[in-house]
């Protein structure tokens, strides 16, 4: 009887542990939540100018820019969301549905134009096509000095050089998606009576459409922060008028009010994308099944095929990286020795810049994803989401908000030193690295949480409770189990990030410091200037670290094959 009286006495011991480990769990999510509090502050200050914007001002830019900046803002996103959606589910669909001479070697090698920066493209085929360049000279040799080609110094020069650059993006998630298929769905479709075209229309694409989307979106958003492209082809946009202010009239104020104005811009894509994607959900049956049969082309179609490849990788890859070459060995030979000193000190700004801003951004993610997994739960996941919300930002409004956000305390410290009798010690975050690298990790946090948390999501929870269960510290747990079993995602999420910063052109422009030149920056002075030889070395640099990821990328398609 004293047994059972025992038995139904509240177990106080184990619920004392638990509402300490809940305590626990929620202050493990509080450096996390700062750490994404201090990356979406930027963007939040930013937001804040709505509330007290400049009349005067945004009547003088009305009555002078912006009418101009923003059809053509909205052109080129109209333009390059529909070019890549086509490029990419079409040739998508071509390697994953038949089969046809060099299939295989295509289907990695259509991914190699994502290593190409869409300015390095841009001044290429400025250099290429325009009416001195030497397709319009050859044609005028050829057929007299009325021959004309289409002026490629517009917007649908802009159009086609950014999106023969970004279909990758819309390619990379068709692929994926019609691998995912299940046979089933094709023979579904069959019996139904349906032709393997009308299957891809009414059926195939359809449940590919998230993925769609999603690519489509990218492609949108990463159009939408060049400025530098737009500037070659006389196409300006709102970004390309935001750095023109800042850089060029020394503007702020204007840059501030555009920088707004490409906020909304971006947050209106972001909402867009969620409306096409639809609240519908699409799912396989029975998991990862057997893949559809791929059908074979012969005779005309095979080599169509094969010729509709070729054309596509010839343009967005083998053109530009064949010029590069060219003009990089003649600059080489005409500025032997010259080009030494000045190419290392460019070197060393750009890759130290690329693995200090990896190293931060990809440390800073380790915690917030470490942080997200002890706790989970809807706070877990706000905080996730405010910490990627930078990358679907232009450079330029990140920038912005960066200065909006550090400035303030730059002059409150000199205040201080003023009022203690002391030297001011002048600016200390903005005009230095530090703001630079504030504006890195705002914007490329996303590139590294994603990466990092996918691998953490691979790391069983039961490893963990055992190290717990032996006393461990989440901090020995983070240091001794779960750092080796990352090391990979670790490395991955580095290697992004790096290349994207040595790529990153606005952000560098508008906060780097004195003398703190890039690659890039070189690469787009250079071509500014119409100094196509100048340029070619730099930018064939930024185009090999790009090769990287991209080779990674082929290396993740193989195993997938296979």
């Amino acid at each position: 009887m004293a047994q059972g009286t025992l038995s139904k006495l509240p177990n106080t011991t184990a619920a004392v542990p638990t509402r300490r480990t809940g305590r626990r769990l929620r202050g493990r999510l509080l450096f996390p939540l700062i750490v994404a509090g201090l990356v979406v502050l930027p963007i939040l200050i930013l937001l804040s100018e709505v509330l007290s914007p400049s009349v005067e001002l945004w009547q003088r830019l009305w009555e002078t820019i912006l009418p101009r900046m923003l059809g053509n803002t909205l052109l080129l996103l109209g333009g390059v969301g529909a070019l890549t959606l086509i490029i990419g589910t079409g040739m998508a669909w071509l390697v994953t549905a038949y089969t046809f001479p060099l299939r295989a070697f295509f289907e990695r090698a259509l991914l190699l134009p994502l290593a190409v920066p869409s300015f390095v493209m841009g001044f290429v085929y400025m250099a290429t096509f325009d009416f001195a360049g030497p397709v319009q000279s050859t044609l005028r040799a050829w057929f007299g000095q009325s021959a004309r080609f289409p002026d490629i110094r517009s917007g649908w020069g802009a159009i086609l050089v950014m999106s023969l650059v970004l279909y990758p993006y819309v390619y990379l998630l068709a692929r994926a998606a019609f691998r995912e298929q299940a046979a089933a769905t094709y023979e579904a479709a069959r019996v139904m009576g349906y032709t393997r075209t009308q299957t891809f229309f009414r059926l195939i694409v359809p449940m590919a459409r998230p993925s769609l989307v999603a690519g489509m979106a990218l492609a949108m958003m990463e159009a939408m922060t060049d400025f530098a492209t737009v500037r070659f082809f006389s196409f300006p946009t709102i970004s390309e008028g935001i750095v023109r202010l800042w850089e060029g009239r020394m503007d702020r104020a204007g840059a501030f009010e555009l920088s707004l104005l490409l906020l909304g811009v971006a947050l209106c894509l972001i909402v867009l994308e969620r409306v096409l994607r639809g609240k519908a959900r699409y799912y396989q049956s029975g998991g990862v099944g057997r893949r559809p049969p791929r059908m074979p082309l012969r005779g005309v179609a095979a080599w169509l095929a094969t010729v509709a490849n070729l054309l596509l990788l010839g343009a967005a890859f083998v053109l530009p990286v064949g010029q590069l070459i060219a003009w990089t060995l003649s600059y080489l030979q005409s500025n032997f020795g010259g080009w030494r000193n000045v190419f290392g000190q460019y070197v060393l700004n750009s890759f130290g810049l690329a693995a200090l801003a990896a190293a931060i951004t990809v440390l800073l993610a380790l915690v917030i994803a470490n942080g997200v997994r002890l706790r989970g739960g809807r706070a877990a996941r706000l905080v996730a989401r405010l910490a990627t919300l930078g990358y679907a930002l232009p450079g330029a409004v990140i920038a912005a908000g960066v200065l909006l956000t550090l400035a303030p305390i730059d002059r409150a410290i000199n205040n201080f030193a003023q009022q203690m009798n002391a030297t001011a010690p002048g600016l200390i975050l903005t005009g230095t690295i530090v703001g630079l690298m504030y504006a890195y990790a705002v914007r490329f946090m996303s590139v590294a949480f994603n990466s990092v948390e996918a691998s953490l999501d691979k790391v069983k929870p039961s490893m963990e409770q055992a190290a717990r269960t032996m006393g461990a510290s989440p901090l020995r747990v983070l240091w001794r189990i779960h750092l080796p079993l990352v090391s990979q995602g670790l490395v991955a999420a580095a290697i992004l990030v790096f290349v994207d910063v040595m790529k990153e052109l606005p952000a560098t422009i508008m906060l780097r410091p004195f003398g703190m030149d890039t690659l890039a920056i070189w690469t787009y002075m250079a071509a500014a200037e119409s100094f196509w030889e100048e340029a070619s070395l730099p930018a064939l640099t930024i185009l090999a670290v790009g090769l990287i990821p991209v080779w990674l990328l082929m290396r993740i398609g193989s195993r997938a094959e296979r």
